[in-house]
């Protein structure tokens, strides 16, 4: 508790008026008497929404300093280390999920972004691809923040606008790229925010903290794009954008296309190169468990700008633009020490970034936003049905990591090539590219975004 000064308050409470005081509490403002203050908040409503609120009267101004110091004192607690009155470039997607992205921003997003005095620069994208071509060319000096309201497609665009400027470097360590839940896939808020609640979302947003993530470069053909979230081939491919004809449904188009899916036990032969890093699940357990157990945020611990220059995340070299690749492309020589192995019987190549696919799907319960490794899923596709639908229930209930079915690895980088297939189903971050062969490697802490800790995504996992 600090010691009182002169006047006899201690900043943590304040005398406003006859028989009248505030007082911070631990977590709550306690309000003794009448005053004369404003007060903008945050205002629960429900378990899944807050709106924007106010407690407005006449202030005294007998003691000003005072005041100050009571104010300032109440900032500090409710803003933490997060940034305030954050400059954000806010790009809604009206067509994102179901189609109500843009009411979502207007009803529960922007009257949060005014209390908070953030400085906000709207614009509505118009067809696909015109947040890379805004993110490739805004001024990243005016912004601290990129939000995408709508589904992972905006942030996907938006990363890769950043990464195609000629100082991607220094524009995707700056500018912390955030989703404000509005579509049908929001795994981005869901690990970051905790939550697909538009409003809810916002305020984590508004108190995010910067935090590095690992970005993974993925090369198919003479084609270099940013992935910050997954990249998978097989059922789950299939699930996704097998289904861009039930939106409507919003998140349960996945469930039943994966249903639909399933009856049909395919397979989707593949030959596979893997740079293996940490392969067997008791390490694997013990690795998150060092990460999660520092509760520091990653920008302090390190120094989050400089992970872009950690050790095997990134090759040597210099420049502004993003980082050279250090496996090559899938065009060159497969990688010393690699080695391609056929999986005939494959169901499922899933590799992730984050950890939250969908609400209920926490598949890669070990991921970390910047430890330098990528999580990768294998299963096979010629499993029973029961056992397969025992795995959904397993991942909605937490138990997919140690399913002896599943094979879970932290990687550095892969080579996947389709074979005996002409035609079948990628998805990079939920967005489409050819049925062809292509290369991932990840950079470590390449890019930013917020989160509520600072270094650990919103992924409960007792291990």
């Amino acid at each position: 508790m600090e010691s009182p000064d002169r006047t006899g308050l201690n900043h943590s409470s304040l005398s406003i008026g006859k028989n009248a005081s505030l007082t911070l509490a631990t977590d709550s403002l306690v309000v003794l008497g009448g005053f004369e203050l404003l007060i903008q908040y945050a205002a629960q409503k429900s378990k899944t929404k807050v709106r924007a609120a106010s407690l407005k009267y006449p202030v005294e101004s007998s003691l000003p300093d005072e005041v100050n110091k009571f104010i300032n004192k109440l900032l500090d607690r409710a803003y933490g280390q997060s940034q305030r009155k954050k400059r954000m470039k806010v790009l809604v997607n009206p067509h994102s999920g179901p189609g109500g992205a843009e009411k979502l921003y207007l009803r529960d997003v922007e009257p949060l972004l005014k209390a908070a005095r953030c400085n906000v620069d709207m614009a509505k994208t118009r067809y696909q691809g015109e947040a890379i071509e805004i993110a490739e060319n805004m001024d990243i000096e005016a912004f601290d923040v990129v939000a995408a309201c709508s589904g992972d497609g905006l942030p996907y665009e938006v990363f890769n606008g950043l990464g195609k400027r000629p100082d991607a470097k220094k524009a995707l360590s700056k500018i912390a790229v955030v989703n404000i839940p509005g579509g049908s896939g929001n795994a981005m808020s869901w690990n970051l925010n905790g939550t697909d609640s538009a409003s809810l979302a916002t305020l984590a947003i508004i108190k995010g903290i910067p935090t590095p993530l690992d970005l993974v470069s993925v090369t198919q053909g003479n084609t270099r794009t940013l992935s910050f979230l997954s990249q998978s081939l097989g059922i789950v491919a299939e699930s996704d954008l097998g289904t861009e004809n039930m939106r409507w449904m919003g998140g349960a188009r996945f469930t039943v296309g994966f249903l639909a899916r399933l009856a049909k036990k395919t397979v989707y032969p593949c030959d596979i190169a893997v740079k293996v890093v940490i392969e067997d699940k008791a390490s694997i357990k013990e690795h998150y468990r060092k990460e999660r157990a520092s509760h520091e945020p990653a920008s302090e611990r390190r120094g989050y700008k400089n992970l872009i220059d950690d050790d095997a995340s990134t090759s040597s070299g210099t420049g502004d633009g993003l980082p050279p690749l250090r496996y090559g492309t899938v065009n060159d020589k497969l990688p010393e020490g690699w080695e391609l192995v056929p999986y005939d019987k494959l169901g499922n190549f899933y590799c992730g970034n984050m950890a939250f696919m969908a609400a209920d799907t926490n598949l890669f319960q070990a991921a970390c936003p910047n430890d330098g490794y990528m999580d990768l899923v294998c299963i096979n596709g010629d499993i029973g049905r029961l056992k397969t639908l025992k795995m959904m229930l397993d991942i909605e209930n937490g138990g997919i990591f140690d399913d002896a079915l599943v094979s879970y690895r932290k990687i550095r980088g892969y080579r996947i090539i389709p074979k005996h297939q002409k035609d079948g189903y990628i998805s990079i971050d939920g967005e489409r590219i050819p049925f062809q062969p292509f290369q991932a490697e990840v950079h470590r802490g390449l890019g930013t975004v917020l989160s509520k800790s600072g270094h650990m995504y919103e992924a409960p996992w007792s291990v």
